[in-house]
């Protein structure tokens, strides 16, 4: 199974290039489900779990992975798809990376790799209301035809079962950093509606000003329609933090747009992404943006939004 999956090497190559590759794959439903191979880091079958009392209920136990013991989470129950649960089974477990931890989750069949663009991928419908477990859809050809395919929002499952803090240290803050941080705005840009409120609970006790877009072209849409108002960018935001992987357009086609625009060419634009591993700096130098930050750390959002202040402060 670990054959279906693409190196390092290999998924890099689309990076700035607004692709992605979707593992797709079945939960006992009609439906179809997805997510980003760049997440995933290997796909077993059913191992040998230990179970955990006193654990949370979507944790079926944890296993031995590579030396290692790592949680493996029920996908199907964690986004409440509790229907024909007598008639399921798990069959494999996709091991994924998200925010600096490995995890495992419950899967029934494997499908199979597609390989899409972002501008093919859309935000769930408004329809679906806010309790939704997904970051977007989209359709993709089969010998079936076209098959809708759902893409799971992975940090709100992770977020209902581990407990968040957004608190900052003490230590960090920079009180002579912070009186000139008040009321600075900052453009927040994710997908997931989860790491966002993550990003504004925390930012926000440095009294900043949250704007956010729930995805790249949005972001890129108002900061062109500033700069078509005759705002200076610079002026209105001191920064931006950006996710890598989201419908329409990526984090990675994003800050290219804004480099290939004068009007906004030098704006700062932190890559916040669950995104980890031995690709960072390429795809930091790759995109060019100005820092990259794995989620999710709290004193680190800060440390960034400090130095970004500071450098501002020089340059007065």
């Amino acid at each position: 199974m670990s054959q279906l999956l693409s190196s390092i090497d290999q998924r890099t190559q689309l990076v700035g290039e607004n692709r992605l590759e979707l593992l797709m794959f079945k939960l006992g439903t009609r439906h179809t489900f997805a997510l980003n191979v760049f997440k995933v880091r290997e796909v077993i079958t059913v191992p040998k779990l230990n179970q955990m009392p006193g654990s949370h209920h979507h944790l079926n136990g944890v296993t031995n992975y590579r030396g290692k013991s790592i949680p493996i989470i029920d996908l199907r129950s964690s986004i409440h798809l509790n229907h024909n649960a007598h008639e399921y089974q798990s069959e494999n477990v996709i091991i994924t990376e998200y925010n600096r931890s490995v995890q495992g989750f419950l899967i029934g069949q494997i499908m199979n790799i597609v390989n899409t663009s972002w501008s093919n991928i859309q935000p769930p419908p408004k329809t679906v209301g806010k309790n939704n477990y997904l970051t977007a859809i989209t359709r993709i050809e089969t010998d079936a035809g076209e098959e809708l395919v759902e893409i799971i929002d992975v940090e709100k499952v992770l977020s209902e079962i581990i407990e968040y803090d957004t608190s900052i240290s003490e230590e960090i803050l920079d009180e002579n950093i912070k009186t000139h941080l008040n009321g600075k705005k900052i453009l927040v840009v994710d997908d997931s509606s989860t790491a966002r409120s993550q990003i504004r609970d925390t930012l926000s006790q440095l009294n900043v000003e949250i704007i956010e877009r729930e995805n790249g072209l949005e972001a890129l849409q108002t900061l062109k329609k500033w700069a078509d108002q005759g705002i200076n960018v610079y002026d209105e935001i001191l920064m931006m933090f950006t996710d890598a992987e989201m419908p329409e357009m990526d984090g990675y086609r994003l800050t290219a747009e804004v480099r290939a625009d004068d009007r906004m060419k030098d704006l700062f634009i932190a890559l916040n992404t669950s995104l980890s591993g031995s690709f960072n700096d390429a795809m930091v130098k790759k995109v060019g943006c100005n820092r990259f930050i794995s989620k999710f750390q709290p004193d680190l959002l800060v440390e960034v939004l400090q130095d970004r202040m500071r450098q501002e402060l020089d340059e007065e």
